[in-house]
């Protein structure tokens, strides 16, 4: 069984920075594409990063593209998002997830994903 533990987030003021760990447990996170979505209140879980399999690869929503960073350590089984210049729409429930084959391209939508953490909460104030 596939578990994805998060950690990170909490609360930060408007142009600070925050960081989120996705952690894999059960199956290596290594050769696995993986994602990154958030949900603000009252709205759908939309996509925010992905990065491919090898790490190569990494694509970005345009609302964060240049101030979210997506990469990955398979040593450690662990994916690493760092959030800068963070404003207040920013936010949100944060989500890692998984694709369930291997070596499968990156993804965007929610529905090519089958595992997903807990999720982090992150806010910034005004």
């Amino acid at each position: 069984q596939v578990q994805l533990v998060e950690s990170g987030g909490g609360l930060v003021q408007a142009g600070g920075s925050l960081s989120l760990s996705c952690a894999a447990s059960g199956r290596t996170s290594s050769n696995y594409a993986m994602g990154w979505f958030r949900q603000a209140p009252g709205k759908e879980r939309e996509f925010v990063a992905t990065i491919s399999w090898s790490g190569a690869i990494t694509y970005y929503a345009d609302s964060v593209k240049g101030r979210f960073t997506i990469s990955r350590d398979d040593a450690k089984n662990t994916v690493y998002r760092q959030m800068n210049r963070l404003k207040p729409e920013d936010t949100a429930v944060y989500y890692c997830a998984q694709r369930p084959r291997l070596w499968s391209n990156i993804a965007t939508t929610r529905g090519e994903y089958d595992y997903w953490g807990q999720g982090a909460q992150v806010t910034v104030s005004s």
